[in-house]
């Protein structure tokens, strides 16, 4: 099943804005790479949680955890992002597969009220940054962490928190299913 917005120049289904801090560059002044990946990872979280959804991790009817995983990442650098820039980082499709969801998403330099109100074409600049199409694959997990015997309280702790519990794909829950096809269909709507 694929829910997407049309292929026409329409708005977002979801933006937000992020400010470009230090951190988020190398020493040049000029966002490292992978720091794209971050926004695109912090639009999304924004995204669900606007929707009312607990972020990546649901539990089902029997407390089993299940959650998501990046599976792939193809991910286009336009143009530098720097230091103290706003941008505004966008969902701008979304498809739903049996077990995994595909985000569609965009970088784009924000433009100020001020640029905005001085140049009315300013919309129509071209702002995009860096673009990526990213796959998450729903999982769960199969065994909960079990802490080994062990006479020091330390030594316990560590024995729950490193044990790797295996995880396999499952499909994706229908109430999150019917939650983003609700939300792509409000926004198409308004299109």
């Amino acid at each position: 099943m694929t829910t997407s917005t049309s292929n026409a120049p329409t708005s977002p289904l979801f933006a937000t804005d992020y400010r470009i801090y230090i951190n988020h560059t190398d020493a040049g002044g000029i966002v490292y790479h992978a720091n794209h990946l971050v926004f695109f990872e912090n639009c999304r979280r924004d995204w669900f949680t606007k929707l009312g959804l607990n972020g990546y991790f649901l539990h089902d009817d029997d407390g089993q955890i299940q959650h998501f995983v990046v599976s792939q990442i193809d991910l286009k650098y336009r143009k530098a992002i720097l230091l103290d820039e706003i941008i505004e980082v966008q969902i701008d499709k979304v498809e739903l597969k049996p077990a995994s969801i595909i985000f569609y998403q965009s970088i784009h330099r924000g433009l100020s009220a001020q640029e905005e109100t001085q140049n009315p074409n300013a919309k129509s600049l071209d702002t995009l940054l860096s673009s990526a199409k990213i796959v998450i694959a729903c999982v769960q997990n199969q065994a909960k962490p079990e802490s080994s015997p062990s006479t020091d309280a330390h030594s316990s702790s560590l024995a729950t928190t490193t044990n790797n519990s295996p995880i396999r794909p499952i499909r994706v829950p229908k109430k999150l299913q019917e939650v983003i096809q609700q939300a792509v269909s409000t926004h198409n709507k308004t299109q």
